[in-house]
């Protein structure tokens, strides 16, 4: 193995697990290749202990979201990013790194804005993890000289080359894992993301009590829920006589999702990507303030590895999906097949291979 390059690569990536998860996979693919890798993240990534980041540099950077607000957040979410630009590009131009490659979300916009103005300007890629573009990516879209895309080219993206969205390597691992259809236990996996939990506390909870007794005794029930809600889900959980674990983080996610038989989830690029590399049947309900989990779930449903379920339609109507596609074992195997289909389990390595790529135009 080659010893590190002079010149770093920059990794932009913050917020929510979604931006994250796929940057510590490509961070770990170019580590391995001898590259150094250098994170510039918000003050809510850098405190989580990622074991791939921790032997590098990190760097944190402000800035804040600007949509979607009253106009004084928005001013002070504008303010914090001109902030971030100053800071970033101070340690940009200490660093001159070939390569500045952002993951989305705001987070990003102020080392892909500071990179930019650089006189030895490295080569900026964006990564999205989504089947049409967020607020921040249509920004940085504008400004990147390549365009790395988790999902086939459609109306809702630009033109670029498709790497699919890098996976935590344990669900890279389970790649393709045979799928057996449930048979006198049936394992259900819920997954609501960082936005989403909450609103899962009450609804899977309704949903599971409506379903037929004989049925819901054979669910074997794990669902992430927020630490505040937790002991009411468990309470009417335990009520319905339902078998459950309950947490608020799960460290192997991909052995649960492996085990699952049927997964409900949130339809954020990340758990699409996870669930398209392992192969599992979901119900996918996106979340309401985000246009880009709903392109996220129709694109899985359309490849026929999902249903979509729109939240404010209820517990019962969850509860008669669930029960119609569990009496369907069929339907089960013949939706993890085509969900697999989608599953592009080498991303971190194709993404690592189109940063380096980039580096002979630095």
């Amino acid at each position: 193995m080659r010893g590190p390059r002079v010149r770093p690569i920059v990794i932009a990536a913050g917020g929510t697990g979604g931006h994250f998860f796929p940057a510590e996979a490509l961070a770990a693919a170019l580590q391995a290749r001898g590259e150094r890798v250098v994170l510039m993240t918000d003050a809510r990534s850098a405190a989580n202990k990622s074991n791939i980041f921790a032997a590098g540099e990190i760097h944190v950077v402000p800035g804040a979201g600007i949509a979607g607000r009253n106009w004084r957040r928005a001013a002070a979410g504008a303010g914090a990013i001109a902030r971030g630009v100053l800071v970033a590009r101070r340690i940009l131009s200490r660093l001159s790194p070939a390569v500045v490659i952002g993951f989305g979300g705001y987070p990003a916009v102020a080392p892909m804005l500071a990179a930019r103005s650089l006189r030895r300007r490295p080569v900026l890629i964006l990564h999205d993890q989504n089947a049409v573009l967020g607020k921040a990516n249509r920004l940085l879209a504008r400004i990147s000289d390549r365009i790395a895309l988790s999902f086939p080219a459609s109306p809702g993206l630009p033109a670029g080359t498709l790497t699919g969205n890098p996976v935590r390597p344990a669900i890279a691992a389970r790649s393709q894992a045979p799928y057996l259809p449930p048979g006198d236990k049936i394992n259900i996996l819920v997954l609501g993301g960082s936005l989403g939990a909450a609103a899962f506390a009450t609804l899977i909870p309704e949903a599971i009590a409506l379903l037929p007794p004989a049925l819901r005794g054979r669910i074997a029930l794990t669902m992430q829920c927020p630490s505040q809600v937790i002991e009411t889900a468990r309470a009417a959980l335990a009520a319905s006589n339902a078998a459950s674990n309950l947490a608020p983080f799960f460290e192997d996610v991909a052995t649960l999702m492996a085990d699952a038989h049927l997964v409900i989830a949130r339809s954020g690029g990340s758990t699409v990507a996870e669930l398209a590399v392992i192969g599992r049947p979901a119900i996918l309900i996106p979340l309401r303030i985000n246009d880009d989990q709903r392109a996220n779930a129709d694109a899985l449903a359309s490849a026929g590895g999902a249903l979509c379920f729109e939240q404010t339609e209820g517990a019962a109507a969850l509860a008669r999906k669930t029960e119609t596609l569990l009496a369907d074992p069929a339907k089960l195997s013949e939706m993890a097949r085509a969900a697999g289909a989608m599953g592009i389990a080498d991303a971190a390595e194709k993404l690592a291979d189109l940063v380096q790529s980039a580096m002979v135009m630095a």
